[in-house]
């Protein structure tokens, strides 16, 4: 079955927007966008000019990518991080009132967020908070093969905030039910943190499977918003036909392939390095803390507890300048604190803090 049957119909349809760049490439006398011919700023430094509008699928951005993840060039759509890849998703397959979105709670919250902004339902299967915040994987299968409304069924892995991954033999038998019923989206922002393999290998196989990938993690390029949605080329053909024209800034393709230069693979490398160790040196921190009830370290670069009194901790910590995330609207997170991995002088800053607050209580 074409993936075209589980899209909207009316954006099968759809012509799409054809911008000035994507008709002919920025090189010549540039009189077809309406563009002022001098920049009003320089680059400073960047090979890029600010006044000419950006390829709206960078070239060279797209084949590194394509590189980094193990695909091909066609399988690759950049977006302005992994947000704008699950709205684009959420768009093209659910139309309001009538499709929904598979989620498994607590977990990432723009899945519901993009679902509820499109109209479209929202399917939660919990995770079992007795079991340490396991997936319900037999709860999901059922929801698959009898909900016809479920057009995307969205995983993490690593998930977040909990920290676990999903098992390679489980995506498979998912990645079968939904055939012909659901895409699969596998969010991997964590990805380069976990020893799993990732499912980008899987893409070839499956037209139903999307993976989310970002620079914002394990890149440590946050402030880029530069993401990348990973499936086969008919999926990506239809989310480029909403995308915005233009989804990412001249200067963010500039410094995003410069950040994926073969050059700088090492010292990205050395980065991870980094967090696996202060991960053991947060772990050692909070052991045998008499105030945390339960702690799941999971595989990613930050670890979930459950703490005593955990509003007040969270404001001691913050007045000492140390700021932690809590959930206090996520009833199944009630007096969970996430802690992201930091550097050796963060660390220092919260065990000070821990102490102190261990030494009041």
């Amino acid at each position: 079955m074409s993936i075209n049957t589980l899209a909207r119909p009316e954006i099968v349809a759809m012509k799409p927007y054809s911008s000035a760049r994507k008709e002919a490439p920025g090189q010549g006398i540039l009189l077809n966008a309406n563009e002022l011919p001098w920049p009003l700023l320089d680059n400073g430094g960047l090979d890029i000019g600010l006044n000419r509008y950006p390829d709206p699928q960078p070239r060279i951005l797209v084949s590194r990518l394509a590189e980094l993840y193990g695909v091909a060039q066609e399988n690759v759509l950049v977006t302005r991080g992994s947000d704008e890849g699950i709205d684009l998703l959420t768009r093209v397959f659910c139309r309001a009132g009538q499709d929904a979105v598979l989620h498994c709670p607590p977990t990432f919250g723009m899945y519901r967020i993009a679902a509820q902004t499109q109209g479209a339902a929202v399917v939660s299967i919990p995770r079992r908070a007795g079991e340490g915040f396991r997936l319900d994987e037999q709860g999901i299968l059922d929801a698959v093969a009898t909900d016809d409304r479920i057009k995307l069924v969205f995983l993490t892995s690593p998930n977040n905030p909990t920290g676990d991954a999903i098992e390679a033999s489980y995506l498979l038998d998912l990645l079968d039910a939904a055939s012909d019923r659901a895409l699969l989206v596998v969010d991997e922002a964590y990805a380069e943190f976990c020893c799993n393999p990732s499912a980008t290998g899987l893409i070839d196989r499956f037209e139903n499977l999307v993976v989310l990938r970002t620079l914002s993690k394990a890149w440590a390029a946050a402030g880029l918003r530069c993401g990348t949605v990973l499936a086969q080329a008919s999926v990506i053909s239809l989310l480029r036909r909403i995308i915005a024209p233009y989804p990412l800034a001249s200067p963010v393709i500039s410094l995003a392939c410069r950040m994926l230069d073969k050059k700088m693979l090492g010292r990205q490398q050395q980065i991870l390095r980094e967090v696996e160790l202060n991960k053991v040196r947060l772990l050692s921190i909070l052991e045998n803390r008499p105030f945390i009830r339960d702690l799941w370290p999971g595989e990613a670069n930050f670890v979930l507890l459950r703490a005593d009194n955990s509003d007040d901790f969270l404001t001691f910590c913050a007045a000492r300048g140390v700021i932690l995330r809590g959930y206090p609207a996520d009833p199944m997170l009630t007096d969970c604190v996430r802690i992201s991995v930091g550097s050796e002088e963060d660390l220092r800053a919260l065990e000070s803090a821990l102490d102190a607050w261990e030494a009041e209580s």
